[in-house]
């Protein structure tokens, strides 16, 4: 089903930012609620990120009616936040494709739009990559204005300050906007604070201040005693200190659903100089009541009914491996009052909802800090405790150094629970775990272990958490072939495989989920199938007699084939010199994989039965 544009009479007169720049103030209003309700017709029939766009309505608006895009450039944290972005900058008629097989991106992507000036998925890239443009603006001498907006969540990262920090100490024009949806303004804060903005936002204070400046330059204690009366009187009626710390001139908090004062500010702020910090505050789901009540829960939506209250709810769906975790972590901590669960804001993602409300005491959410998250855990098994730390793999990716020196260099023993590993779906190739037995495998002291089932995941777990060392247990999205969970947990004997079914001239060595899908190829081709388990250390004994006894040993893993668990093999049959056996590694290409389905991209990559069948015979005939 498609939207009819003339039910948006405003919208349509806006397919573009120059169009928009036609449109009389007053309109901009109207042109807000159709955005809103377009947006909301729009996720509901094609699913995706629908909570933070419907808060960001009116400051995208605002943005692309004040400054002159694409040639200010205007740069996105993570890019949840985009969809009305998306729409107004000529992408309406494909918004049905978001997130779909060959469709529009999730996010901002640079190879879509001249309007999209950074690719984005991860969080608080957005003003270190302002600043860097920012700085080449100031280069070109034409005028270019630069903006980046940036979450509440997203500011709580480390490289959110770092760019803030560096912003500060060079001093080039740029505007920060933090979009703050934490909180509601109540009506009398709320107009202090717009008359404030656009006190501390005109023409006549910029220039006071400046003025001010220039004239105490001469004179340090006086000018060091009206630095700090500014400071003060501004710290009495703004959360802006900080910000001015770190050499930012602090505006706000402003109506982010206040659209002509967004604008009015804006317009103000457009040729101020130096580095500023405008803080808007929104509500995510604003404009739909459920949203607004449930704004997790309408982060990422599925299809539904807009006219209903609530999203429709799963049909009896499978247990996923992120439940498995979840359940196995509060049966654990049940028992170990020593473990400890960290989530670097992730907890729903990563299955930790239930742990974090029955075991609060051993439950911490250290927000969008993935660096900080695996060295708190350090800290933690240093004293005795034993930490599990749950974090996508893409994600894991960002705290790579902390993993070395913090955690594997002192052996210390933490447990990596490593989500989303493999193909992801729908979030592209920003949040597909493709890279992590590549990252992981090189690291000394690490067991990395990869469950090819629900079952496995659970015992793996049990074998990681009473590891003495760092170990990974790492699992896709969704779930694999439903075996049922066994509820007794029992330690696997590391580095030791399972042959699962005996054959002749070809091995299948499996490492992880793909198993269910090995196995009718097995079946075709009378082959000898392996659940090999674990990736480090090797099944060492195991690969040598295989590759005595086989023609061809294929590797296969939801992971790149450069350095993956095929690599592995690989090195360990060339340091035997056990040349005489011929391998095969199945797995993820040589380049970042798209969006779509699961299913969609495993047929594309020949990882579906058909697909490994294939590879295998195409190999042997050759």
């Amino acid at each position: 089903m498609t939207l009819n544009i003339k039910d948006y009479p405003t919208l349509a007169l806006a397919d573009l930012p120059p169009q928009l720049r036609q449109l009389e103030q007053q309109q901009l209003p109207e042109l807000c609620d159709e955005l809103r309700q377009y947006l909301l017709n729009s996720v509901s029939q094609s699913s995706g990120h629908l909570a933070s766009g419907l808060g960001a309505v009116e400051l995208t608006v605002a943005l692309h009616y004040v400054y002159n895009t694409p040639f200010d450039k205007l740069v996105w944290d993570v890019g949840h936040q985009a969809y009305p972005h998306k729409i107004l900058t000529g992408r309406r008629e494909k918004m049905s494709t978001i997130r779909q097989f060959k469709g529009l991106h999730p996010f901002p992507w640079r190879g879509e739009s001249e309007y999209d000036v950074l690719s984005v998925g991860h969080s608080s890239t957005s003003i270190g990559a302002a600043l860097g443009m920012a700085i080449a603006a100031e280069k070109e001498q034409q005028g270019r204005k630069v903006v980046a907006v940036i979450g509440d969540g997203a500011m709580t990262a480390g490289m959110a300050f770092e760019a803030l920090n560096h912003a500060g100490a060079i001093h080039n024009d740029m505007l920060v906007i933090l979009n703050d949806n934490e909180m509601s303004i109540s009506e009398n804060v709320g107009a202090l604070n717009n008359s404030l903005a656009n006190i501390l936002s005109g023409s006549l204070y910029s220039s006071l201040r400046e003025g001010g400046k220039k004239v105490l330059s001469g004179m340090p204690p006086i000018k060091e005693l009206a630095r700090r009366a500014e400071e003060h009187l501004k710290g009495m009626v703004v959360p802006g200190t900080l910000f001015e710390e770190f050499g930012f001139n602090y505006i706000g908090p402003i109506d982010g659903h206040d659209v002509k004062g967004l604008v009015r500010t804006l317009s103000n702020m457009r040729d101020l100089k130096g580095p500023q910090i405008l803080h808007v505050m929104t509500k995510k789901g604003k404009g739909y009541l459920p949203a607004e009540q449930d704004p997790i829960g309408y982060h990422g939506v599925p299809k539904f009914d807009p006219s209903q209250d609530n999203l429709p709810k799963s049909k009896g769906a499978a247990p996923t491996f992120s439940k498995v975790f979840g359940d196995w972590l509060c049966d654990m901590a049940a028992k170990d009052k020593k473990l400890m669960g960290i989530t670097p804001a992730m907890r729903e993602g990563s299955g930790m909802v239930r742990f974090s409300k029955e075991f609060p005491e051993q439950y911490f959410d250290v927000a969008i800090a993935e660096q900080h998250a695996v060295t708190f855990a350090a800290g933690l098994a240093i004293s005795g405790y034993q930490p599990v730390v749950a974090i996508y793999s893409t994600f894991l990716q960002r705290a790579y150094d902390q993993l070395i020196h913090d955690v594997a260099i002192q052996n210390l023993p933490v447990l990596f629970a490593i989500d989303r590993a493999g193909i992801v779906g729908a979030d592209g190739p920003t949040h597909q775990g493709a890279f992590d037995l590549s990252y992981l495998r090189t690291v000394p002291n690490l067991v990395i272990m990869a469950p090819a089932n629900e079952d496995e995941c659970r015992q793996m777990l049990y074998t990681g958490h009473l590891h003495q060392g760092p170990a990974a247990v790492r699992y896709p999205r969704g779930g694999a072939d439903n075996t049922p969970v066994n509820s007794e947990m029992t330690a696997m004997e590391i580095g030791k495989a399972r042959v699962i079914r005996e054959g002749k001239k070809v091995a299948i060595l499996n490492f992880g989920s793909l198993l269910c899908k090995a196995a009718p190829v097995a079946e075709q081709l009378d082959a000898t199938l392996v659940d090999m388990r674990f990736v480090k250390p090797l099944d060492e004994a195991c690969i040598k007699a295989l590759a005595a006894e086989n023609d061809v040993l294929v590797t296969l893993e939801e992971n790149a084939i450069q350095g993956g668990a095929g690599s592995a093999v690989n090195e360990f049959l060339f340091a035997q010199q056990l040349n005489q056996v011929k391998v095969l590694n199945i797995g993820l290409p040589d380049n970042f994989v798209e969006q779509g389905s699961q299913k969609q991209i495993y047929d594309l990559l020949g990882l579906d039965s058909k697909g490994i069948q294939q590879k295998i015979e195409s190999f042997c005939q050759a």
